[in-house]
């Protein structure tokens, strides 16, 4: 059971309740913070104005509340306005789970009350319906407010329903705490992809006799990167050191691999400490805390976390162009000494030919996910919000490009498995993956030229199981064998 600080939190503790469906609860010190910052807050209301306690918000924070008390519930039942499909339980709990993380940091002054029934709804499970529509990337009103309503017992079926006062109504729903969550759920499930991509190059390149002199030492010093360097070791790791390479240098999607696939390995740790941060940070506008003070801000922004999500999926699109290199490259009986296309020997057999051009299709999707979301401009509110991040868009596109670039994967897989075969060859140090690979299809190879989307959806599922044995069964825990049916845009 995951215990929650406002300090802590890990991609696997938010892993934990959205997948494995585990409780939380929080510290001690937890609750103590949270009794004294609502303490705090109401101190110094009755001295000062305070903005969405005292005042009106957005365009409205001029105007001083006449009764703040009675305000905060039409307050949350305006900002619950949204549109589109329900998101999945999955992405609910990641949101419920670092909101929770969020409140228990100093500097929100919300009623204890509120924190308990946040926690309660995680363990019974029972969660509000929010929409995919109405977040902009300064806090996502409508999915806190819809949650809010909930524990208020306005709409569904909450045990202990909890009254929202003065200070609580903006101070719940300023989080981005949705769009954090949906980053944990795309940046664990690149990171297993990712790791799982030098175990499917390393096929590729016993298949054509690489030299594995673009993974030596020496290449570590080239591009001193930490990403560069964690490939080459991997690479060093799978490949076998007595075979004589069949050329001096590689075609550049094994050549370069280390440079290329090393930066997403690098913008992968980005993003992770970039979520992790702001999910652990006071980021509610205003900060109202014994320790810092009072401070109207603009701690809601989250351009950080835009500028490290489109930098993720634009290193996701490049390591797929080079997986597709490798697809290709595969095709070539000048590489394999087999048939064009892995192919049965038949006169224009096609062979793998279609494998390469669905590996295309999904490249270009990635493509287009890599668009910034961080380019759009917005003016709302009367003109006194004159900016947004968008990290919500971000954040959705790194979720949705989680299955493009599997099926890149796949197709690799599918392709560099159905090469080593046909050569009938088993390289030592890939023995290991072989054998999960075996289990999965019988280890039997079919090269007559046939409908191969089956082949294609098994590896899907095998790329996962890569992952795990490349990570040493380190891998995060919670992710599904098979491809998800709760993704971005499924109902609960």
């Amino acid at each position: 059971m995951p215990e929650l600080d406002g300090s802590h939190l890990s991609l696997d503790d938010v892993l934990a309740v959205a997948r494995r469906r585990e409780p939380v609860r929080l510290s001690r010190e937890a609750r103590d913070r949270i009794a004294a910052s609502h303490a705090f807050a109401a101190d110094v209301a009755a001295s000062r104005p305070i903005y969405g306690r005292s005042t009106g918000v957005g365009a409205n924070r001029d105007l001083v509340l006449p009764d703040p008390d009675s305000q905060a519930l039409l307050l949350l039942r305006s900002h619950a306005t949204s549109s589109g499909p329900l998101r999945s339980a999955e992405r609910v709990r990641a949101m419920l789970t670092v909101r929770l993380n969020q409140l228990a940091a100093d500097g929100n002054g919300v009623d204890p009350a509120i924190v308990d029934a946040l926690v309660e709804m995680t363990a019974s499970d029972d969660l509000p319906p929010v929409r995919e529509g109405g977040s902009i990337g300064t806090a996502d009103l409508a999915a806190l407010a819809t949650t809010a309503l909930v524990l208020a017992g306005e709409t569904g079926t909450a045990q202990h329903p909890v009254r929202f006062g003065a200070g609580d109504a903006l101070t719940f729903m300023s989080s981005n705490a949705a769009v954090l969550g949906d980053s944990v759920l795309a940046i664990a499930d690149l990171t297993r992809l990712a790791t799982a991509v030098p175990v499917v190059a390393a096929m590729g390149f016993a298949a054509v006799r690489g030299n594995p002199e673009a993974f030596s030492p020496a290449v570590e010093a080239a591009s001193p990167f930490p990403g560069v360097a964690q490939v080459c070791r991997a690479m060093r790791g799978l490949l076998d050191d007595h075979e004589r390479p069949a050329r001096i240098q590689d075609p550049f999607g094994l050549r370069t691999l280390p440079q290329v696939h090393g930066a997403l390995v690098d913008a992968l740790d980005r993003a992770a400490s970039v979520t992790l941060a702001m999910a652990g940070a006071p980021s509610e506008n205003p900060i109202v805390s014994a320790r810092l003070g009072v401070a109207h801000h603009g701690g809601f922004h989250a351009a950080y976390l835009v500028q490290a999500l489109d930098a993720l999926v634009l290193a996701l699109a490049q390591s797929a162009q080079l997986s597709l290199a490798r697809v290709t490259m595969l095709a070539e009986p000048s590489y394999t000494g087999l048939h064009p296309f892995l192919g049965d020997g038949t006169p224009a057999a096609s062979g793998m030919m279609i494998v390469e051009y669905s590996a295309a299709s999904a490249l270009a999707e990635l493509r287009a996910m890599a668009t910034p979301a961080g380019m759009q401009v917005v003016t709302l509110s009367r003109g006194v919000e004159e900016d947004a991040s968008f990290a919500t868009l971000a954040a959705h596109q790194a979720l949705e490009a989680v299955e493009r670039y599997r099926a890149v994967l796949a197709a690799e897989l599918v392709t560099a498995l159905r090469c080593l075969r046909m050569q009938g060859r088993r390289p030592a140090r890939l023995e290991q993956v072989l054998a999960v690979l075996d289990e999965a299809d019988g280890g039997v190879v079919d090269v007559e030229d046939r409908d191969l989307t089956n082949d294609l959806l098994l590896a899907e599922g095998s790329v996962w199981r890569l992952g795990e044995v490349a990570a040493g069964g380190r891998g995060f825990a919670g992710h599904p064998a098979k491809p998800r049916e709760n993704g971005v845009n499924s109902g609960r």
